[in-house]
């Protein structure tokens, strides 16, 4: 099997991408991906924001992971630039290769190139297999997240 390789999302991927939102307990019920319109409406936004980026693992053509990271420039902690990482999914098929910690690992590189001085993630409450997983990888449990829905 070839080991993937990570490359920018296109909106060719946007299929692949939301069904692997989709495609767990929580994504079910929050992703549509028989609708595809909001996703490309936000596809466009993040593709023409250089401080975004969405990343997809590519096996052959076919899309098996996918990750994004977003460049946040702050005030606090001495002006200090921020890394956050966000939807992170890989395919049924391929969970447990390596491949989550390979898009980790990028993310983590790409941050450090845009001088940031750490990296930051959420993961939902009841995700503890992912929580295992960042815990492996090195990140620690640091802070309490709160959401508010406005929709």
């Amino acid at each position: 099997m070839t080991k993937p390789d990570i490359r920018r999302a296109t909106a060719a991927d946007l299929p692949a991408i939301v069904a692997m939102l989709a495609d767990d307990p929580l994504g079910a019920t929050r992703e549509t991906p028989g609708d595809l319109r909001p996703y490309r409406t936000a596809f466009a936004a993040l593709d023409a924001d250089e401080r975004q980026h969405l990343m997809v693992a590519d096996r052959d053509g076919t899309v098996v992971g996918v990750l994004q990271l977003t460049v946040i420039p702050g005030l606090s902690r001495t002006a200090m630039t921020r890394g956050l990482i966000e939807g992170v999914r890989i395919h049924r098929d391929e969970r447990g290769g390596g491949l989550g910690s390979d898009l980790i690992q990028w993310a983590v590189d790409e941050a450090r190139r845009q001088d940031c001085g750490l990296v930051q993630l959420t993961t939902d409450i009841t995700r503890e297999d992912a929580h295992r997983f960042y815990e492996r990888l090195g990140f620690a449990k640091s802070h309490y997240g709160y959401k508010l829905s406005l929709s």
